[in-house]
């Protein structure tokens, strides 16, 4: 069977265990999301969250993330009783390997404690986040220089925090 290929019930109603693309089963998966994901979704679409963009049960190589914000390379989550098994250790080091971080948070956490978990995606952000290089010291540069000490997200290596190297 190619990796690109899953055996799942099919999205269009074709039958139980035939082939469907990942990009099928991943229509299928946001067409019939969890309680779960729906909540984390409402909070994460349009921009709703930091002003950030994410996507939804997105491919990303041979995965399928349920929810992922590219510009900073951060993954999650929502893991239900069938997660946490050694087929999610290898995904997980094989898209840290690709640089991004994985968040991953419980269905229960998720529904029942929404505002923690919302809380620790953005403390992962702030992780992921660059520092505003320190001001000049006084004296150097020219008059405008405080007017440069802002940064530009995308002049900056944001750092993995998942990377023990």
């Amino acid at each position: 069977m190619n990796s690109r290929d899953k055996k799942s019930p099919s999205p269009s109603g074709r039958g139980v265990g035939e082939r469907v693309s990942q990009l099928d089963h991943a229509k299928h998966l946001r067409a019939n999301q969890t309680d779960a994901e729906q909540r984390l979704w409402y909070h994460l679409r349009a921009h709703r969250f930091m002003n950030l963009k994410f996507r939804r049960q997105a491919l990303i190589g041979p995965f399928i993330v349920d929810f992922v914000c590219m510009e900073y390379k951060l993954i999650v989550e929502a893991d239900g009783s069938q997660h946490g098994g050694d087929d999610d250790a290898r995904r997980d080091a094989w898209l840290k390997k690709q640089g991004f971080t994985v968040l991953h948070f419980w269905n229960h956490d998720i529904l029942q404690q929404t505002d923690v978990v919302l809380e620790a995606i953005r403390q992962g952000f702030i992780a992921l986040s660059p520092s505003p290089p320190p001001p000049l010291p006084e004296g150097e540069g020219s008059k405008d220089a405080s007017a440069r000490t802002g940064f530009d997200v995308s002049s900056y290596t944001i750092a993995n925090p998942n990377t023990h190297e």
